[in-house]
């Protein structure tokens, strides 16, 4: 969890759903929407596992933790008093392997009981009007593909562009265009492509 981390105050999350996540974070409505869990109590501040301990609004000096600065921005927006905080979001596919899943709209915070402790929940909604759109290569299209696919393309293309092989600045891109009516929800739709070779493509079938 990052709030506006300098020096670009960009606000960031790392999510994952693979089964040893140490978060319980969650996609709805095809990964439009995202439930994220706020983090633990820092190891330096805990006297015992951070794992059953409270996850904490503020540090013992009286600052906000992480999930102190998510939740009250959330609030500020719910109640009127700020717009909704924009969120960059990434998710590990791999270890050292992270998707820019596109932006999002903090919209909600609350916390409740995960039968151990209490945790902080963040409630994120896809911008459907990317900012910077021209730049992030049809994100509304290729954010739509679930984990789960994303991991069986990447094993079975080998973590390399399907056109040169290369395996910097890639991209997951859909064989038939989702405009065109082209699935997320399988792989045999879905393939490997570099930044160059994807903005090549664009939304037209390979030849």
């Amino acid at each position: 969890m990052n709030f506006r981390c300098k020096p670009f105050g960009r606000t960031i999350l790392l999510s994952s759903l693979r089964p040893n996540a140490p978060y319980r974070d969650a996609e709805l409505d095809g990964g439009k929407i995202v439930l994220y869990e706020g983090h633990d109590l820092r190891s330096d501040f805990s006297s015992s596992d951070p794992k059953r301990e409270n996850q904490p609004m503020s540090f013992p000096g009286g600052s906000l933790t992480q999930n102190g600065l998510f939740y009250q921005a959330a609030h500020d927006y719910k109640e009127g008093r700020a717009p909704a905080e924009i969120v960059r979001l990434y998710e590990k596919l791999k270890p050292g392997i992270w998707e820019f899943n596109g932006l999002f709209d903090l919209v909600d915070a609350w916390t409740e009981s995960d039968g151990t402790r209490i945790v902080f929940k963040f409630k994120l909604v896809f911008k459907e009007e990317q900012v910077g759109s021209s730049q992030l290569l049809e994100l509304q299209h290729s954010r739509m593909i679930p984990a789960s696919v994303k991991l069986e393309v990447w094993k079975r293309d080998d973590g390399k562009c399907q056109k040169c092989g290369s395996t910097v600045n890639l991209h997951f891109d859909h064989i038939i265009p989702y405009s065109m009516g082209g699935t997320s929800l399988t792989a045999q739709n879905i393939q490997l492509l570099c930044a160059k070779h994807n903005l090549e493509k664009r939304a037209r079938l390979d030849g």
